[in-house]
């Protein structure tokens, strides 16, 4: 059904990770003096329930089982309110969700969703096992149906946009690979330009971010500076991999709402 899965390493992440703390898909480390469960001896297995085929706009569960060392993974730690967070992004970056399927034991996580249309999507799904650091497992899902034009991936030269009537304005202060780096988010009216001040928390933070190059190769997925700020600034530290385009996602609540807001950079 699916290609040979992507496993990945990521930066030191802990259920209780200091603030602005993040882990990537790719090159990584362990806990101080080890962890007992290693991330290359995790492995995820992604089928679709009955065998099926996945349909654009049309109703698909996917299953996801984690194993440690070849055994089902039955113990994970809550992060930002969950015990798994699973990203689907079609190819071209031009789709994302972030969604959060149901833990059914014994290592394994079902989830029900629907493709937008046909094509390829990466499926990343973010844990933590008991006794081990944050890891992310990537998997590729072709889906049958009608494609949609692929949209090419082009830096923005302003970074503001409107999104559900609030203007969000991302700025870096330096970009540069290899490089630790502030991200800060600024919120504001778009009808009266008035400050957002009372943002809400969206998964026990302020915000989340999640970045991907343009080959969606490298992940990462940020957290807060400070986790209860409300606005009208919010702030990550990262560091890009190396140079080259990236596609950023910052998620964030305002009003009971969850909104999206995304941008295209291009790193030197």
């Amino acid at each position: 059904m699916m290609d040979k899965n992507h496993g990945g390493h990521q930066t030191d992440h802990k259920a209780k990770e200091p603030a602005g703390h993040e882990h990537r898909g790719h090159g990584g480390h362990g806990k101080e003096g080890g962890d007992i469960i290693k991330a290359d001896k995790v492995k995820a297995v992604w089928t679709l329930a009955g065998g099926q085929k996945a349909q654009a706009k049309q109703d698909t569960i996917i299953h996801l089982e984690v194993r440690n060392d070849g055994k089902p993974l039955d113990k994970f730690d809550i992060s930002h309110e969950q015990k798994l967070h699973m990203m689907i992004v079609s190819k071209d970056l031009s789709y994302f969700n972030h969604i959060h399927p149901a833990f059914k034991g014994n290592g394994l996580f079902e989830i029900k969703t629907q493709f937008p249309a046909g094509g390829d999507y990466k499926l990343i799904a973010d844990f933590i096992p008991t006794g081990g650091s944050a890891m992310s497992k990537m998997e590729w899902v072709h889906v049958e149906g009608d494609t949609a034009t692929a949209q090419p991936v082009q830096p923005e030269k302003e970074l503001t946009k409107a999104v559900d009537g609030k203007l969000v304005t991302l700025q870096f202060d330096s970009l540069a690979a290899n490089k630790e780096l502030m991200l800060t988010y600024t919120f504001k009216q778009e009808k009266t330009k008035t400050p957002i001040t009372n943002l809400q928390p969206y998964l026990g933070a302020v915000g989340h971010v999640v970045i991907l190059t343009e080959s969606t190769e490298e992940y990462l997925h940020v957290h807060p500076m400070e986790e209860t700020a409300s606005g009208p600034d919010a702030q990550f530290m990262t560091t890009f991999p190396k140079s080259g385009l990236y596609k950023i996602w910052g998620q964030f609540k305002h009003n009971d709402q969850v909104f999206t807001v995304p941008f295209v950079i291009n790193v030197p």
